[in-house]
């Protein structure tokens, strides 16, 4: 199956340009976009109008040479193949090209290698561009963990730490040429030692472990409470060669559930001591006292307060003031 080829030639002779093409396709491409330039401006303007797999330039031309054309090329910043065709230099000169920028050079007497030397510099383009992606994507990706308030670390199979963010600095209180190099048990208080053979055991099943909440330890010993994400890092082979941590402080949440939990349990523990009358009372239509659940009749101030936190304090209403002592009920109704 023939390769597609987007190739864009600058050529004074159209006879010669013919012949190009011919030695593309006879190697493998189809030509499913090529254009003809023999000027600057059209060639330049080619460059900026569509995309293209390789250039591919006469040096020696009437008004026009590989060296101007090459120029202009550079300046289009373009990571495709410039390669130089020419049949009248030498290979000082075809050298010299090279060294200014062009990608390669093929001799128009030797047109059956232009072929391969197209696949050769398109695959170096696709590498390049492949490693500057890669090499940005690393640059943003340092970026983001050192940017992020959770301390983002690596360590080794052995427990040796590799990385060590800004953000695990802080957390940790060790600045990353003190961390790194050293094992990851200086940031694990002594009662929980045993939590790092269960993490070693779960890495090498290859088992990510998400959202383990546990205790760390600050340089200064302080305790800090943490929420922890351990992924697994793997080799080509699928093997298990260490493991990423993704920590963050949860020590301020831990103290606000804490406080939660103290206060409801002070809320329960007050409410179990306040004492309700709820339901039916069974009162006496008579006297008014009230029976108690073991079947005695209490007046009523005494059944409230045992079963309240009611008190009372007498007096006496208008009506038996005027039934009990009608002379102070009396001159009570004087103005």
């Amino acid at each position: 199956m023939k390769q597609s080829l987007r190739a864009l030639i600058v050529e004074d002779s159209r006879f010669d340009a013919e012949f190009i093409m011919r030695a593309l396709r006879e190697t493998g491409y189809e030509l499913t976009d090529s254009q003809v330039v023999d000027d600057p401006v059209e060639f330049a303007a080619a460059l900026s109008r569509r995309s293209w797999d390789v250039v591919i330039s006469d040096y020696v031309m009437p008004t026009f040479n590989g060296t101007h054309a090459l120029e202009i090329f550079q300046r289009a910043k373009l990571d495709v193949p410039f390669i130089c065709v020419s049949g009248g230099i030498g290979e000082e000169k075809a050298a010299e090209v090279v060294r200014a920028g062009a990608n390669n050079y093929v001799s128009k007497s030797h047109l059956a290698r232009l072929g391969s030397v197209v696949g050769s510099e398109i695959a170096a383009a696709n590498e390049r561009r492949a490693r500057r992606q890669v090499a940005e994507l690393t640059v943003h990706l340092a970026a983001i963990v050192e940017g992020t308030d959770d301390a983002i670390f690596s360590r080794d199979m052995a427990g040796t730490i590799l990385s060590w963010n800004s953000a695990a600095e802080r957390m940790y209180g060790h600045a990353a040429r003190e961390a790194i190099g050293k094992p990851i048990s200086i940031i694990v208080p002594p009662d929980r030692i045993n939590e790092l053979a269960e993490i070693q055991e779960k890495l090498q099943q290859g088992e990510r472990i998400a959202g383990m909440e546990t205790t760390r330890m600050h340089k200064d010993g302080r305790r800090v409470e943490v929420s922890m994400t351990i992924s697994p890092i793997k080799d080509d082979q699928e093997r298990v060669v260490g493991a990423s941590v993704i920590a963050r402080d949860i020590t301020e949440r831990k103290r606000m559930e804490q406080e939660r939990l103290t206060l409801i349990s002070e809320l329960r523990e007050a409410i179990s001591k306040v004492k309700q009358l709820s339901g039916l009372l069974p009162i006496c239509a008579s006297c008014k006292r009230i029976r108690d659940e073991k079947g005695s009749w209490q007046q009523v101030e005494v059944y409230v307060h045992a079963h309240s936190q009611a008190d009372f304090t007498h007096s006496i209403c208008p009506d038996c003031t005027k039934e009990l002592y009608p002379d102070i009920y009396l001159k009570m109704q004087k103005p």
